[in-house]
């Protein structure tokens, strides 16, 4: 058994998978997942485990070289001013919604969590390590 880092086996799988540029999901409750994308679904009840919560446990084990976010999250200060003290080194990118939701199908996984708050999602683009 893990001592420490992410436990669940099934995001621990997918961190050891990736490559140079792949692209993992935090979710909010309500994003759709796109037919083919492969969802964990770590929601337990509304607010459990929060967007931030499991962002900055992926922050921790991978390499982020971009993140995406959707326009609209200037709507919910809270989560932006959280993600935004992870981001410090990181590039920022921001897309419309609509647009948002249609890059997830390029995504190589969808981490759906308990949030239930507007705008609450991400796209990780990974990075390398040299």
């Amino acid at each position: 058994m893990k001592r420490n880092g992410i436990l669940n086996s099934h995001i621990a799988k997918v961190l050891d998978d990736l490559g140079h540029t792949d692209q993992v999901v935090i979710a909010d409750v309500g994003l759709p997942v796109p037919d083919g994308v492969l969802k964990i679904d770590l929601a337990l009840k509304p607010g459990t485990p929060s967007f931030i919560d499991v962002v900055r446990e992926l922050f921790k084990e991978m390499v982020v070289e971009r993140v995406t976010m959707a326009d609209e999250i200037d709507s919910n200060k809270k989560v932006k001013e959280d993600l935004e003290l992870l981001l410090a080194d990181v590039e920022e990118a921001y897309v419309p919604h609509e647009v948002f939701k249609e890059r997830t199908k390029l995504a190589k996984v969808i981490i759906r969590t308990g949030e239930t708050t507007p705008y609450a999602n991400c796209i990780l683009h990974a990075g390398v390590i040299f």
